[in-house]
Parts: C-alpha cells; structure tokens; sequence
C-alpha cells in the first residue's frame, strides 16, 4: 500500500477579514486567527505550534507599501520589525530572513514569478503607516515579524502571502478596509492557481 505523506500547515491571519480557505494537495491545513499586533500575533502562533506541531506556518493577508501598487502580491520570507530597527543593543534582533524551502514545497517557481514578487521583505510594527518614506522592504504590517520570530525560535518554517491593499500616504484606514474583500479574491485566486499540484 502508498501512502501520501500529509504535511499539516498552519494558516495564520489576523482577522477575519483575511481568512481564505486553502487548498494544498498531501496536506492537513489548520487556520488559525491571531488579532491584530505583534503580541496578539506572537501568542496566538506559540499557543497552534504547541497544539497542532504544524510541519510549516503560512501567514496569508493584506498589507500597505510604498512603491508598489493596490493587488500585487508578496510572497515574504525576509522580515523586519522597524519599532525594533530603532533599538542599538546587542543581541537585539530586527530582521529574520526565514530562507526559501518552505515557500518551494508549497509553489511553482515559475508560476510565482509570472504573478507575484517572489521572496519579498516585509516590514512589521504595532502602528497603522499613513506617510513616511523611510520604511523598508516591499509591504507593510503588523504581524509577520512577530510569527517569524516564534517560528524561529520554535523551528517551524515560515512564510508569508501579503496582498497589497494600499499605499502609504494615498489610501485610508477605511480604504484599506473596504479593500479586503478585493485581497481575499486575489490571494485565493493566487493560492489557487499557482500551489504545487
């Protein structure tokens, strides 16, 4: 008899308003909301790591830039806390680059590059972005560093899937929302069409 090796994944997103439904072949997928912030997002990821030992943490949801545009999609593995990035002590991590592995298990290479920005950075920090321009990286939010880093420290491979719902300094708070309807469409869409099959 052959048996298919099931990989469980773990599905992280911070609200309600984030959650699609996956479907990854050979894989049980977990979903799993967070609340909004970094220590909302930090203890919701222990607390399903230490329940469900995941194989793989995806992080799926919207995200603000810069110097992109409304729809593009980001497929993060490097992260940085800019509230961090502020901080000059030794020993004080503000980036996590969380390698490429996990996101080639789960997605054509070549498909990727023909739809989304592969191997993005995502900027992280307990603060909603209205201006500015010296935030790095490609996307804006206000979880992933914070799931990386107890990814990390768990040793759970890590990724996030951020759909751009707005750009610093043209779009509202309310705007971002009303546009979270547009980012479900597009990451399933996304989701759908370029998973290994």
């Amino acid at each position: 008899m052959n048996l298919l090796l099931i990989m469980k994944i773990l599905i992280v997103y911070a609200i309600p308003q984030e959650k699609i439904e996956v479907n990854i072949p050979n894989a049980e997928v977990i979903y799993v909301e967070t609340g909004m912030g970094k220590v909302n997002a930090a203890k919701k990821t222990m607390r399903a790591i230490c329940d469900y030992h995941p194989d793989m943490v995806i992080n799926i949801g919207s995200a603000g830039t810069l110097n992109h545009k409304v729809g593009d999609i980001f497929v993060c593995n490097n992260f940085i806390d800019r509230d961090l990035r502020k901080v000059t002590i030794d020993g004080v991590i503000s980036e996590i680059d969380s390698g490429r592995d996990a996101i080639n298990r789960v997605f054509t290479v070549q498909q990727l590059m023909e739809c989304a920005h592969l191997y993005g950075t995502c900027n992280t920090g307990d603060s909603f972005i209205t201006q500015g321009n010296d935030i790095e990286g490609d996307v804006i939010d206000m979880e992933s560093f914070a799931m990386a880093d107890v990814c990390r420290e768990m040793e759970v491979p890590f990724f996030a899937v951020k759909y751009v719902t707005d750009v610093v300094g043209q779009n509202s708070s309310e705007e971002w929302f009303a546009k979270l309807a547009d980012a479900r469409a597009g990451l399933k869409h996304f989701f759908d069409n370029n998973v290994k099959r």
